[in-house]
């Protein structure tokens, strides 16, 4: 039975299986049963193929109240008080891919027990519901735990001057977890094992540099099978160089990692995998396009000061054993020092911000990041508009040119008495040149828009997790706002506000932070892109002058 369905982002279409959706577009759905990650429907436009699930929310009307519950499909339950949360590009669900979607049986064949059900179901910030890898396992069961108490409650007669909770509890300020650091909810830890250090430099906030610094190799994408030729995946070859060890991953491994990673970092902006693909998924194109992307997607973890200190990521880049993998799996899936608990983690400067200071920092980038998503979009456009003038319109017109020049050639030849042999020569060669110039263009692409289209779409997913990590540190200004109201009206004790000052000051201490490396990366990135960019054109045009400078040379001759 067909649906009705709002578009949660705009996806672009790649193939003519497939169909392009805008954000906040009106879709039908013609079955709310998604098969293996896509839908099949119809855009406003009235184009008909498939699109992601996770892009898309189902509308839906319950017949008890007059609310409307927006969830995504396929539904499912996780109890009677469950929710489903719509979820950005990119987060786990079954996949569509034959070396994606099979059980993780040859993973983990054991089950596991949640104990709080809010790591199955809590989205942090990055733009992507935290639907967390164990969701997807059907050996998993989730158990709810009573409600935790506040770490800093007041007497119970006082309980009405606390702070209040946000009434939008689908907030990614509530369901990351850091409205209830903020507010003194998150009891500390007995003992935590990792630490991230944020330190003060004349530039502002930033993550301090990794100990042991490392890059790490992505190539040699091979098809393999299993279960006698049943399965057919495709390998790849990493290889971190402070080890020199090869593993090979497929790109459901990946996938966990990338969920751990936004399970588990809140106030970080993950970097998204290479999207997904419905058909193709073994034509060559396809291979080496998500090849270069993982390598660009790789090269951002290992820079990044604290996500490259992951154990997780560690795990993924050294592990070669499967029962080790097993272990290390399941050891990263209960790792408690997640979302909310991972702001215990940090360590921040004893130098004073003023939190209006803070505010107006991240205003500052808010703005700036708006503006770069937006001229990211319009550089991604022209640039994609130009590929296809390179494989289609550029290359026919440059052969229609040549064929012109070789009909000019034929013409002379009907007279032979008047004729010229090196003059048609030279014609029909001048021909054959555009011919091969436009064969030139066609090919050019790959050594050069490819690759900008590649850091294109790995800044598109970075500036669009920052709405989300942003709004994290609005809501704790507003926290303390509010809080110190409440002090002033005698609501509330100083020392109850000053801790949400001081925790405030840790997520506006790790936003700033994120911003910087934000910032130190994107002008390697950029410099990178362009260089290459333009020695890739030079070239190009060197290859194109050197044929017509040949060719002119044959009618010095005459």
């Amino acid at each position: 039975m067909s649906v009705k369905a709002k578009a949660l982002y705009t996806f672009q279409s790649e193939n003519k299986e497939e169909i392009s959706i805008q954000e906040n577009e009106e879709l039908v759905i013609f079955d709310e049963k998604s098969v293996d990650g896509w839908f099949q429907g119809e855009n406003s436009r009235g184009e008909r193929g498939l699109f992601p699930a996770s892009y898309v929310e189902i509308i839906r009307t319950r017949s008890n109240s007059n609310v409307t519950d927006c969830s995504i499909s396929p539904a499912g339950s996780l109890g009677n008080d469950s929710y489903y949360l719509p979820s950005a590009p990119n987060t786990t669900q079954q996949s569509f891919y034959d070396d994606d979607d099979d059980d993780w049986d040859d993973w983990d064949d054991r089950s596991t027990v949640v104990d709080d059900a809010d790591h199955a179901r809590s989205p942090g910030a990055n733009g992507h519901a935290h639907q967390s890898p164990l969701s997807n396992n059907p050996n998993v069961h989730y158990r709810a735990k009573p409600p935790m108490e506040r770490q800093d409650s007041i007497s119970s007669a006082r309980k009405g001057s606390m702070v209040g909770r946000n009434l939008n509890r689908f907030s990614s300020f509530v369901r990351s977890g850091v409205e209830a650091f903020v507010l003194g909810d998150v009891p500390m830890m007995a003992k935590i094992a990792e630490a991230y250090t944020i330190e003060m430099v004349p530039q502002g906030p930033c993550w301090k540099d990794s100990p042991q610094p490392f890059t790490c190799s992505i190539e040699d994408p091979t098809k393999q099978t299993k279960f006698k030729g049943i399965k057919t995946y495709i390998s790849y070859r990493v290889t971190p160089s402070h080890t020199g060890r090869p593993v090979y991953r497929r790109y459901k491994h990946f996938d966990w990692l990338y969920n751990r990673l936004l399970h588990k970092f809140t106030v970080i902006s993950v970097p998204h995998l290479p999207e997904k693909q419905a058909t193709g998924r073994f034509e060559e194109d396809f291979i080496e396009k998500r090849k270069r992307r993982l390598i660009l997607w790789m090269n951002h973890m290992t820079s990044h000061p604290v996500l490259s200190q992951y154990e997780g990521f560690e795990h993924f880049l050294m592990c070669g054993d499967d029962k080790q993998w097993k272990l290390g799996k399941r050891r990263a899936e209960k790792d408690e020092m997640v979302g909310a608990h991972f702001m215990l983690t940090l360590q921040i400067p004893n130098e004073h911000q003023d939190l209006q200071d803070v505010e107006e920092r991240v205003d500052t980038f808010k703005a700036f990041t708006k503006k770069m998503d937006d001229s990211v979009m319009q550089l991604t456009h022209v640039a994609s508009e130009l590929v296809r003038k390179h494989l289609g319109g550029f290359r026919k017109e440059f052969q229609r040119l040549g064929n012109a020049f070789q009909s000019i050639s034929q013409s002379f030849m009907l007279d032979p008495p008047h004729s010229s042999e090196a003059l048609n020569n030279a014609i029909s060669h001048t021909g054959r040149t555009y011919e091969n110039i436009g064969e030139l263009f066609a090919e050019q692409p790959k050594f050069d828009l490819f690759h900008m289209l590649d850091t294109l779409s790995l800044y598109q997913g970075l500036l669009a997790n920052f709405p989300d990590i942003i709004h994290l540190q609005k809501g704790a200004f507003a926290k303390v706002k509010e809080s110190q109201r409440m002090t002033d009206e005698g609501k509330m004790d100083q020392d109850e506000a000053d801790g949400i000052r001081k925790r405030c000051r840790t997520v506006g201490f790790a936003l700033q932070a994120e911003m910087s490396h934000f910032h130190k990366r994107r002008e390697v990135d950029f410099k990178d892109m362009m260089q290459a960019y333009l020695r890739e054109q030079i070239a190009f045009y060197q290859r194109v002058v050197q044929q017509l400078e040949r060719t002119l040379r044959m009618y010095e001759c005459l």
